[in-house]
């Protein structure tokens, strides 16, 4: 899955190189995203993209009453609940992260990747309202990660800008009032590396 994705986000860089046109770009880290997964909020999703009933309660039997404790030296600590997470080591892990971040897409006009808990948000920039859409559909998907219990790590994300001509002016993308630090891409490496047509 996440192949397909890195090689669907080149094609598309490549191909808007090779029309001379540029692309701003913001590789967004989220942490811990997979322990923080609410699993009734989880259930709701995927009740609510048409998984058959069955299925969502065997999820349910799944991931509900799991309890955890941890051991320190040779004394455990008291069990407690787990009600938060995709449990590691499992199959279902990846899948049901993705059932659960299925929507934040929703309301964005530029185009999104995930690739498991990290996800890529681009847009081609023609003019400065091309800017500002980007910054409009950051502000949304922040807004999508505070409703859902999921957090960005802004300083961990990156803002580049993918062009063959020259941008003198610093992009100045913002992500949770942090502003997403920029770095520099060599398209000349990147366009020989990835052609992929």
């Amino acid at each position: 899955m996440c192949e397909s994705q890195v090689i669907t986000v080149c094609q598309e860089v490549v191909d808007s190189l090779d029309n001379g046109d540029r692309t701003d770009a913001i590789i967004i880290e989220l942490s811990k995203a997979f322990d923080l997964v609410p699993h009734g909020r989880l259930l709701t999703k995927i009740a609510h993209l048409g998984v058959d009933s069955r299925v969502v309660v065997w999820i349910r039997e799944f991931l509900l009453g799991r309890m955890q404790r941890v051991r320190v030296g040779g004394h455990l600590s008291e069990e407690v609940r787990v009600t938060s997470g995709v449990p590691q080591g499992s199959i279902l892990r990846p899948l049901l992260f993705l059932a659960y971040v299925n929507d934040n897409s929703r309301n964005i006009k530029s185009t999104i990747r995930l690739f498991a808990d990290d996800c890529t948000i681009y847009r081609k920039i023609i003019n400065k309202e091309d800017i500002e859409k980007l910054q409009k559909d950051l502000d949304r998907l922040g807004e999508w990660a505070v409703e859902n219990v999921m957090k960005i790590n802004p300083s961990k994300s990156k803002a580049v800008c993918l062009t063959r001509a020259w941008v003198k002016d610093p992009l100045d993308y913002l992500l949770a009032n942090t502003l997403i630090p920029e770095v520099n891409f060599l398209v000349t490496f990147f366009h020989s590396c990835v052609h992929v047509k």
